[in-house]
């Protein structure tokens, strides 16, 4: 189980291409793609279909013998992207001795030095000319070798950089790219980059791309680590990690009463409020066109939302060793200790008591440990996919993760039981009559 978690990582080196793969394993287990501009036409107990926003967020439904009015449906969400460097337009820039940086912009809230002095690559979409302007194509980019750094300052310059330095994000972590060898090369060392990638599989030429999103990923592999290698060593477990426990849920499901919901979002680390965020009413529009499809309407979408039940997966953070005066005295998760209820009193969190509850159950019909994590009073967290998505849709739910450590760095630390618990409470969930 655990290999087929760090192939998807390494596979997954931004949202693109995440949802191109959770694509294939959907295929490959009788999912069929439908186009939302379409009808969805009738749907009926034991089909199996999803849709995509953008192409990186990907919702997918498995239908039950019973209506959504009458039984609900049973979702879990999360999202695929993860803090990095977004590449700006017009990005090359020409330095002493022809070396080319890449001039680049935060997306989300990375961790910025733990991206320096590792080896780098490119990935993302590459958007060319199509058959008429108001359709271009769209093509995946993945540079599957170390391409580019971020080199930090030799501390003989900088004799404070272990007292904590402030690092500027338009000077200090601009990548390097390359060494200009010819005249050709100058103005077009990361577009020689791109054709040489995409003319692997297709026929491209410079004129016909019209733009990209392409991000800085870590080139190196993912794998286990410790003594009984249970730990997991990654970039993006935050929150890939439990796109891909859904995923092992959803691709399991039997035929069942209840429908089964799993919505994979974007952009959460930058606040969900787009199209194919969590703060966008496109998964709540789907749902409604089923219950419509089923013969409902609009009231049977709502006594559905009334009957539904969420889980919120985006990972927690676990008790770091070396800070036991940054956690709350009474409840600070361990990594290897089971899934993880996050509470909050301002709300940024789903989970209430009776959500809470509920979770706590499921866990323990499946046969998982539980925890909860509750932030230290003086120390201020982060939010999640739960109360956005809870504002459009309001739903009955909690939120939850696995604990890592060292969220949003360039490699994050997890363990490899509370992976295969998570596979094993969706798994539960998801067959629940």
């Amino acid at each position: 189980m655990i290999n087929r978690l760090l192939n998807f990582l390494n596979a997954s080196p931004v949202n693109f291409l995440a949802v191109k793969n959770i694509m294939c394993e959907l295929e490959n287990a009788g999912y069929r793609r439908i186009d939302p501009k379409q009808p969805i036409g009738n749907i009926k107990a034991g089909d199996k279909f999803f849709v995509t926003k953008n192409d990186s967020s990907i919702y997918a439904f498995s239908i039950g013998r019973k209506s959504l009015a009458d039984a609900g449906f049973h979702m879990i969400c999360a999202h695929c992207d993860s803090p990095t460097f977004r590449i700006k337009p017009n990005a090359e820039i020409l330095c002493e001795g022809g070396i080319v940086k890449l001039n680049t912009e935060v997306y989300g809230g990375p961790i910025m030095s733990t991206w320096f002095d590792r080896p780098l690559t490119l990935a993302g979409r590459v958007i060319v000319r199509g058959d008429d302007e108001m359709n271009p194509k769209t093509l995946l980019l993945h540079i599957k070798r170390p391409l580019l750094q971020i080199s930090n300052l030799a501390i003989h310059f900088n004799r404070q950089v272990n007292d904590g330095v402030k690092l500027s994000k338009q000077k200090d972590v601009l990548p390097i790219l390359g060494i200009i060898n010819t005249e050709l090369e100058k103005g077009n060392m990361l577009m020689n980059a791109i054709l040489e990638e995409l003319n692997k599989e297709h026929e491209v030429k410079a004129k016909d791309i019209l733009d990209f999103d392409l991000y800085l990923a870590d080139a190196s592999p993912s794998c286990t680590f410790g003594m009984h290698d249970e730990f997991i060593s990654s970039g993006r477990l935050d929150d890939l990690s439990m796109c891909f426990a859904g995923l092992e849920a959803m691709i399991s499901v039997k035929e069942n009463d209840i429908t089964n919901v799993w919505a994979i979002f974007d952009n959460e680390e930058t606040g969900s409020q787009t199209k194919q965020g969590a703060g966008s009413p496109f998964l709540a529009t789907m749902l409604k066109r089923i219950a419509i499809a089923q013969g409902g309407g609009e009231e049977a979408f709502y006594q559905a939302v009334e009957n539904a039940f969420m889980i919120s997966a985006d990972n927690a953070h676990a008790w770091h060793p070396n800070y036991n005066e940054k956690y709350d005295p009474t409840n600070h998760p361990v990594l290897g200790g089971g899934p993880v209820i996050k509470f909050n009193a301002a709300q940024k969190y789903a989970s209430d008591a009776v959500s809470a509850a509920i979770f706590s159950e499921l866990c323990r019909n499946a046969g998982v440990p539980c925890q909860c994590f509750v932030n230290h009073s003086d120390v201020a967290g982060g939010s999640t996919l739960g109360n956005i998505l809870a504002s459009s849709i309001p739903l009955r739910g909690v939120d939850m993760g696995n604990a890592i450590l060292a969220m949003h760095s360039c490699r994050e630390t997890g363990s490899v039981a509370d992976h295969e618990y998570c596979v094993r409470v969706f798994t539960h969930f998801y067959n629940i009559k």
